[in-house]
């Protein structure tokens, strides 16, 4: 609140003409305390003595009247009756003060600052103002006609001096219309400062001095009086008003100045004239700065949540029918029209996010709740609406989302015929009432249960806003046994059970959803009684019954809202009761036709009918996942209640696999459902395991075809699922591996775990029991190898090992596959398997396959085909002279990288092919001569790649690169050396180089220095 120094303007003018000087004659100047009786003041008294009739005139008068207008009615008014008004006039609740000088957060009746602060309750105004009531800092409480005003001091603090603060306060018909304090703070609501004076009044009234407004007490006075009250007060205050005071006199002295020329005088302290409206102060230009700021900060700082207070704040102002509701809310408003973002979102085309969306969402609830007032009268209402007309009208106002407009087709036409013979005139309503933009479903919900609640809590309130006593009041609206809360269940009940289509928009589809989980959320809040859960059958069986209109009848429109979570929650609450009736209605509501491809013929027979009002219509549904999620809840909870019950299981699971449509979602339910069953405080509940398993193998063949990153977890998760059950399934998925497997899974996962040793022990296995499993998973790794060799070649070799035949045609299968379909990358995997498994023949008759597919270039000397290179290599010279023969003329082909190139031959030279096993004899045999063949051939070959490299790198070479050339050449030379001419051709290859290269002077500089 803005607090303002200086004090309020005058609001009407005052004076006494038809008082005589007997009137004036007995009547006190000095003034007398507030306080009367105990009983006309509303204090408790031992005596409970009844009030007078003069304080119970008094009182109404001065609730309901203006003093302007008591004047105007009766010519004279005695000071006793006038100083009753007054005093009455003060507000004797504290309730208004707490609204006007804290936050309600709206959850228990926890307070918060305007800035959103909830932390430190102590430092909130209207907790402050009282600690500053108790501790005795209040004084000089002076009420002087319907002004206030005192002094409070704020006492000193470790960082703050001592404040003494001027406050004052004006007020009518029992509310405050007007407050000033000098603390300087500035807020929507009231300082703590004005709300300590003003408790001091509704507390302490005896304490008060009251005297009748100025404009009496001047009345009083003679002439001498007057003149010597205005001079001392000018003493006084000379410094202030003294400017002001001549002034005043120079006009009043002037015959014709405007002053004069005006019955009577202003009084500040003479109450509110007949023009005036009757409303708590609320300091508007505040309002309008916070706001302001609020929307600047973008949702920011917690902005968001602020604002939603002062949304809270105005509906509290409703609650208490207080005027500033409307006032405030109008306010809001206008600053949320002239927030600049509008324009931009408009003119750049993008809609506004979702947190801005809410708090426009609240707005137009509240202007809701102002317009569907009963109390507010037409004028009120009429000029709501012009005002509403008016900013409807303005470009940037956003429009509601969730606005079909005309792009709905006529539902009646596209029903099928024989629909219409049966009476049915339309599936459903294009607006729901869970998730529309007023919110009436939760609005009545709302509504029914605080009134039932208030009257279990044993008071209520009749239309007129009288307490009555609930016992003795008769509703003759309510039958026999019902119930306010019932009547809120039996409204949340209707609403969410109605089918309704999904609005377009991402926001008003989460709006949807939103309060469909809020208002199911309320309903799990309310206890079951006989009562209520008879009116959770009816409707569920009128649900089930409702067609078109009910989102659980047998009829079905492709875009309609599903029934998910209210389902669940109807199936949980009516399970204890009649399971029967709770399954039906969960099973019923599995559907989701949305994501079916094409809908059923028009079989009435079926108690699933889906109705396909826009067949080639698909709507963008972007909570979908959130949906699917939901179905798949539902689908849990029920596999849960079936547990021990093969009938409910087996439907559960049709529903399941006929329903839901994600894969994720499908491994989900089989997940849980494996966990249900194997529970450790249970023995495993085999028809579940079977379920978890048809839901696991449902999976599989959905994702066989498609990219799916849980994929390898999926089949582990299935092989794990399938030992459970028995070896009966784990035979079964191997035989059928072609529809559920990729064939590197069927190998490298399925079979190889199900041969696994840990498999074996856990499953008890006998030896024909083993032997079958073995038979099944060799047979499928043949297939596998067949059908995809690159990738399962090894894995079968692995998987038929102990058994010869299997073995060969694996082998056999790799050989096949070698030429055209195997890469030597695998080749080389498989020749490495072959020799640690004892078969080096088979080795090296794979790694010179593989050799004919590998090709290293000459500046790829870090491949990493290289080991294999080297190890073929080995393994050639190991075996003999004739088989390094045969794999040295393929390695002249495929290397042209002449480093890896002298390393082959420097290992052949050091040992005699074929005796590397023969310990006893290597020094006795001599190495293979590099003259003859086949060492000659790699020779010549590794002396051609360093001089086709030397001239490839000098192509493009670089100043920084020249240290590493000359080692290169420096390798080079111990290769060429090794021939018996070698020193004369490396000599030439020198002069070579000098001679073409005599450009780049730097590098042969170099090459001269160490080599000649």
């Amino acid at each position: 609140m803005a607090e303002r120094v200086q004090p309020p303007p005058a609001k009407r003018l005052c004076c006494r003409q038809g008082y005589g000087a007997t009137c004036r004659q007995g009547q006190r100047a000095a003034g007398a305390l507030c306080g009367g009786s105990a009983a006309a003041q509303g204090e408790p008294s031992r005596t409970q003595s009844p009030e007078s009739l003069l304080d119970i005139a008094a009182r109404r008068v001065a609730e309901k009247w203006p003093f302007q207008r008591v004047e105007e009615r009766f010519e004279r008014i005695p000071e006793p009756v006038q100083r009753r008004i007054v005093y009455w006039s003060f507000p004797r609740s504290e309730r208004e003060i707490c609204m006007y000088s804290s936050f309600n957060a709206g959850g228990g009746g926890e307070e918060v600052g305007s800035g959103g602060e909830s932390a430190d309750e102590t430092r909130l105004p209207f907790r402050r103002g009282i600690a500053l009531l108790e501790s005795g800092c209040v004084d000089n409480v002076l009420q002087v006609g319907f002004h206030l005003s005192g002094t409070v001091r704020e006492p000193a603090t470790s960082s703050e001096p001592e404040l003494l603060c001027n406050v004052s306060v004006s007020f009518d018909r029992c509310k405050i219309t007007s407050v000033t304090c000098s603390c300087g703070n500035k807020d929507i609501f009231y300082c703590a400062h004005v709300v300590a004076l003003s408790l001091y009044r509704v507390r302490k009234p005896e304490q008060v001095k009251l005297r009748l407004p100025i404009s009496e007490t001047l009345f009083q006075m003679n002439r001498d009086q007057l003149q010597k009250f205005v001079q001392y007060l000018i003493t006084v205050h000379h410094t202030d008003v003294l400017p002001t005071a001549q002034k005043l006199a120079d006009e009043i002295l002037s015959q014709n100045s405007e002053i004069n020329q005006v019955h009577g005088a202003p009084d500040p302290t003479a109450g509110a004239s007949v023009d005036d409206e009757n409303c708590w102060h609320l300091d508007e230009e505040q309002v309008q700065e916070q706001v302001k700021l609020f929307l600047s900060q973008g949702g920011y700082h917690g902005s968001g949540k602020q604002l939603n207070l002062l949304f809270s704040k105005v509906r509290e102002m409703l609650m208490m029918r207080d005027s500033n509701g409307a006032r405030m809310l109008t306010l809001i408003t206008e600053q949320f029209m002239g927030d600049p973002r509008l324009a931009l979102w408009r003119q750049q085309g993008t809609t506004m996010t979702d947190k801005y969306r809410q708090l426009w969402d609240e707005l137009g609830a509240l202007w809701m709740c102002i317009v569907l007032n009963p109390h507010c009268k037409a004028e009120q209402k009429a000029a709501w609406l012009r005002q509403l007309r008016r900013w409807n009208g303005v470009d940037v106002c956003p429009l509601e989302d969730g606005n079909h407009g005309s792009e709905l087709i006529n539902l009646t036409n596209a029903l099928p015929q024989e629909l219409l013979h049966r009476g049915v005139t339309s599936v459903t309503n294009l607006e729901g009432w869970v998730g529309h933009p007023l919110d009436p479903i939760g609005t009545l919900f709302a509504t029914l249960m605080e009134t039932g609640r208030g009257r279990d809590n044993g008071a209520a309130l009749d239309f007129s806003g009288r307490t009555e006593n609930p016992v003795c009041t008769p509703l003759p609206f309510l039958e026999d046994g019902e119930t306010f809360v019932s009547l809120a269940v039996e409204t949340a009940l209707i609403g969410l059970g109605q089918q309704r289509v999904m609005p377009d928009g991402l926001y008003a589809q989460e709006k949807v959803c939103r309060n469909e989980e809020q208002l199911l959320a309320k309903l799990q809040e309310v206890d079951l009684d006989d009562t209520l859960v008879k009116i959770l059958r009816k409707q569920a069986t009128l649900l089930l019954e409702a067609g078109p209109y009910g989102g659980l009848g047998e009829i079905l429109y492709r875009e309609s809202v599903p029934m998910h979570t209210f389902a669940k929650y109807l199936f949980t609450s009516l399970l204890p009761h009649d399971a029967e009736l709770a399954y039906r209605i969960a099973l019923r509501a599995m559907r989701l036709p949305v994501l079916e491809s094409a809908a059923p013929s028009a079989d009435l027979s079926r108690p699933q009918h889906i109705v396909s009002v826009v067949p080639n219509r698909y709507p963008r549904w972007f909570t979908l996942s959130h949906i699917e999620s939901q179905q798949c809840e539902l689908a849990s909870t029920m596999l849960t209640a079936a547990k021990g019950d093969p009938c409910k299981l087996h439907t559960v699971l049709e529903s399941i696999q006929k329903n839901i449509h994600s894969s994720s979602h499908i491994f989900k339910l089989a997940q849980d459902a494996f966990k249900i069953a194997t529970l450790m405080d249970s023995l495993p509940d085999l028809t579940l395991l079977k379920v978890s398993l048809e839901l696991g193998l449902q999976v599989m063949r959905l994702t066989l075809s498609t990219l799916n990153w849980r994929r390898r977890e999926m089949v582990r998760w299935l092989v794990t699922c399938a030992t459970e059950v028995g070896v009966f399934a784990l035979d079964n998925i191997m035989q059928n591996w072609f529809t559920l497997f990729t064939p590197t899974e069927a190998t490298s996962v399925v079979a190889s775990t199900i041969m696994s040793n840990s498999t074996i022990v856990r499953l008890h296995l006998d030896c024909n029991q083993q032997e079958k499993l073995a038979n099944s998973a060799r047979t499928l790794a043949l297939q596998c190898a067949m059908k995809d060799p690159q990738n399962c070649a090894l894995s079968a070799l692995t998987l038929c090992e102990k058994d010869h035949i299997a073995f060969e045609t694996a082998y056999q299968i790799v050989l096949d596959a070698a030429a055209t379909g195997m890469n030597y990358t695998q080749l080389f995997t498989i020749a490495r398997y072959m020799e640690h498994r004892g078969y080096p023949m088979r080795a090296y008759k794979l790694a010179t396959l593989a050799m004919t597919h590998l090709n290293l270039s000459y500046n790829q000397d870090t491949h990493p085909a290289i080991n294999d290179v080297l190890w073929a290599c080995a393994l050639s010279h190991s075996l003999g002279k004739n088989e390094l023969a045969a794999v040295i003329p393929l390695v002249v082909k495929s290397v042209k990288c002449a480093t890896v190139l002298s390393d082959i031959l420097r290992r052949c030279t050091l040992t005699t092919p074929g005796m590397v096993a023969l310990h006893s004899r290597r020094n006795s045999v001599k190495p293979m001569s590099l003259d003859k063949a086949p060492l000659r051939q790699l020779l010549d070959a590794t002396i051609g790649a360093y001089i086709n490299t030397t001239h490839s790198r000098l192509t493009h070479i670089s100043p920084r690169h020249y240290s590493e050339f000359i080692e290169f050449l420096s390798k080079a030379r111990e290769t060429f050396l090794m021939a018996h001419d070698g020193h004369i051709q490396f000599t030439q290859f020198i002069d070579n180089l000098k001679q073409i290269y005599k450009g780049k002077k730097k590098l042969m500089m170099l090459v001269r220095e160490r080599f000649g």
